[in-house]
C-alpha cells in the first residue's frame, strides 16, 4: 500500500513538472531583458553551445541570442551587428521609444528577408532550436527571430537504393529545403504546391505535402492531410514512421505507400495525379497512391526505347514469380507430384537427393534461412566488405553443405535463382514483402503439394484485391479493370501513346498531352 501512494505522489510530481514545462513555453515573454535572457538558459540548461551576444544601441539595451553550428555566424555579424552598431540616427534613436525602436529595427536596420515578430517563449524557443537567431530588446515583451539557418548538410548525390544506367544521377538528400528546390527544378508549374505541416510534439520537424493542383483527385489530398494532422507522437526521425501511421492496414505484408531518393521519379508521380511526402532529415520521400502494378515500374523504362523497356518490366514479373512460387514449386513437386516431373528430371533429382536426411520442405527452408542471413549480413557490413561476404559466404556454404549431404545441389541451385530473382525487383520494401510470403507458399506446398500453392495464391489475391492505397484499389488497374491504363502496366508502350493520365486516380486533368498518339 505504502509503495503504491510512493508511486502514485512520484507520478503525480512527474506530471506536474511536465505541466509546469509547458506552461513556460507557453507563457508571453517579459519586457525586462535579463529576465528573458535567464528564462532562455532556464529552459535550454545553459548549453555550450547557447551563445548569448549583448550590446547597447545608444541607451537602449539589447541583444542577439542564437545556438553555435544551426545559425549562419556570418549572417549575424553582416547583417546584424554592423547595421546596429553603425547608425547615422543616434540622435533619433535615443529619443525613440523602446516599441517603436523595435519596429524600426525591424523595418529598416535588419537586412535578413526572413523576419518574424512574435511574443511567446514558444515560438521563440521553436525558432532558436531551428536555427534561427533571436533579437531582444530591453523594455519590450516582444522579440525578433531572424531566418538565419544554417547547418552541415551532405552534398548531392547520386541514389544508393535506386541507381540507374541511364537517368540522373542526383538523388533527395536530408534537408528540406533542398528537397523541395529539386522538385521545382524538375517541374516549373506553377500549380505546384507545398502544404506545410508540424510533426512531433518534442521533435518539431517539417513536413511538405507536395501535389499539383488541377491534376490531384480532391478527396485524396483532403484524406491524405486529414492523416497527417491526426498523427500524435514525439519524433519522427525518419518517413518511414510517418507511412506506419498513415497507411491503409498496417497488418498487410504490401507496403501501400512507395518510398523513393529519385527526385525524378516524385516528379513523375505527381504529374500522373498522386503525391509526394517529404520530411526534414531523411532523403525517403513517400508517394501514394500505390498500386501493385507500380511496384514493377521504374524510371529507367522511360529513358529507353519502348521494346526495352517492356522487356525489362516483363523480366521483373517472372523474377516476381520465381521469388514467391520457385521453392514452392520444388518442395510440391518433389514431395507430392513426381509423375509431373519429366522422367529424366525426376531420376537426376532422386540420385542427387539420396541420402539426404532431411524432407524438401525442411530443405528448402534451410537453404533460404541461410540466403537471407547471408543477405542481411552483406547489407548489414562495410560495402567493401558486405558484397565479398555474401558472395564467398554463398558459395563456400552452398559447396560445403553439398559436400556434407545436407542439402541436394538442385537445391541450391533453386534458392539461388530465386535470390537473384529477388534482386530484379526495383523497390526494397516490395521485394522483402515477396520474400516473406514466399515462406507462406513453401509451408502452404509441404502440406498441401500444388493444392496448397492454388489455395494460398487465391488468398493472397483476395487480400491485395481488398486493400486499397487512400482510396484507391490496390490491384488497380488489374481490377477493378481500366483496360486504357494497361498500355503502360504489362508493356510500356511509345513514349508518344502515353498522353492520358492513370483514369484509377481519377485526376481532374486526365489528358497529359495535347497529341493523340502521332508520330512527329
Amino acid at each position: 500500500m505504502a509503495r503504491r501512494l510512493f508511486k502514485n505522489k512520484k507520478k503525480n510530481q512527474k506530471e506536474q513538472a511536465i505541466h509546469e514545462n509547458n506552461e513556460n513555453f507557453s507563457r508571453n515573454l517579459k519586457k525586462d531583458l535579463s529576465e528573458n535572457l535567464n528564462d532562455i538558459r532556464t529552459m535550454l540548461d545553459s548549453p555550450n553551445d547557447l551563445v548569448i551576444r549583448e550590446f547597447h544601441i545608444n541607451e537602449h539595451a539589447c541583444a542577439i541570442v542564437y545556438i553555435e553550428g544551426l545559425s549562419d555566424t556570418t549572417t549575424i555579424e553582416e547583417n546584424v551587428l554592423k547595421n546596429l552598431e553603425v547608425i547615422e540616427r543616434k540622435d533619433q534613436l535615443a529619443e525613440e521609444e523602446n516599441s517603436n525602436l523595435l519596429a524600426l529595427i525591424h523595418e529598416e536596420l535588419i537586412s535578413i528577408t526572413g523576419i518574424q515578430n512574435v511574443d511567446t517563449m514558444d515560438e521563440l524557443s521553436l525558432s532558436l532550436l531551428s536555427g534561427g537567431s533571436v533579437f531582444l530588446l530591453d523594455g519590450v515583451d516582444r522579440v525578433l527571430l531572424l531566418d538565419t539557418k544554417k547547418w552541415e548538410s551532405r552534398s548531392i548525390e547520386e541514389p544508393v537504393s535506386e541507381s540507374l544506367i541511364r537517368g540522373p544521377r542526383e538523388g533527395f538528400v536530408e534537408n528540406l529545403r533542398t528537397n523541395m528546390v529539386m522538385i521545382r527544378r524538375q517541374l516549373r508549374d506553377p500549380n505546384l504546391h507545398f502544404k506545410t505541416h508540424e510533426i512531433g510534439r518534442r521533435s518539431k520537424k517539417k513536413l511538405v505535402v507536395a501535389y499539383i493542383s488541377g491534376i490531384i483527385h480532391p478527396d485524396i489530398l483532403k484524406e491524405v492531410n486529414r492523416r497527417l494532422e491526426a498523427i500524435d507522437t514525439d519524433d519522427a526521425p525518419e518517413s518511414g514512421f510517418i507511412e506506419q501511421w498513415i497507411e491503409d492496414s498496417f497488418l498487410s505484408p504490401f507496403p501501400q505507400i512507395e518510398n523513393s531518393e529519385r527526385p525524378d521519379k516524385a516528379a513523375s508521380a505527381l504529374t500522373q495525379g498522386k503525391f509526394a511526402i517529404i520530411l526534414d532529415g531523411t532523403p525517403f520521400v513517400l508517394i501514394a497512391p500505390a498500386t501493385i502494378g507500380g511496384t514493377f515500374q521504374s524510371p529507367e523504362d522511360y529513358y529507353e526505347r519502348w521494346l526495352i523497356g517492356t522487356l525489362l518490366r516483363g523480366l521483373r514479373y517472372l523474377a516476381a514469380f520465381l521469388t514467391m512460387f520457385l521453392p514452392a514449386l520444388y518442395i510440391a513437386l518433389v514431395s507430392y507430384h513426381q509423375g509431373m516431373i519429366p522422367s529424366q528430371l525426376a531420376f537426376s533429382i532422386a540420385a542427387t537427393r539420396q541420402g539426404v536426411p532431411f524432407p524438401a520442405f525442411i530443405e528448402a527452408l534451410l537453404m533460404a534461412t541461410t540466403m537471407e542471413l547471408l543477405r542481411e549480413a552483406g547489407a548489414r557490413l562495410p560495402k567493401t566488405i558486405g558484397q565479398t561476404i555474401g558472395i564467398v559466404g554463398g558459395l563456400v556454404i552452398g559447396e560445403a553443405a553439398v559436400s556434407a549431404g545436407i542439402v541436394s545441389p538442385v537445391m541450391v541451385i533453386v534458392v539461388a535463382l530465386t535470390a537473384v530473382a529477388s534482386f530484379t525487383i526495383p523497390q526494397y520494401s516490395v521485394a522483402i514483402s515477396f520474400r516473406l510470403i514466399r515462406f507462406g507458399f513453401m509451408l502452404a506446398a509441404a502440406f498441401l503439394g500444388l493444392y496448397g500453392i492454388i489455395l494460398a495464391y487465391i488468398m493472397v489475391n483476395i487480400h491485395i484485391v481488398n486493400l486499397k492505397s487512400f482510396g484507391v484499389p490496390y490491384s488497380a488497374p488489374f481490377a477493378p479493370t481500366f483496360f486504357k491504363d494497361w498500355n503502360d502496366l504489362l508493356l510500356r508502350v511509345p513514349v508518344p501513346m502515353l498522353n492520358r493520365r492513370p483514369k484509377y486516380l481519377q485526376p481532374e486533368d486526365n489528358k497529359a498531352g495535347d497529341r493523340e498518339g502521332k508520330q512527329v
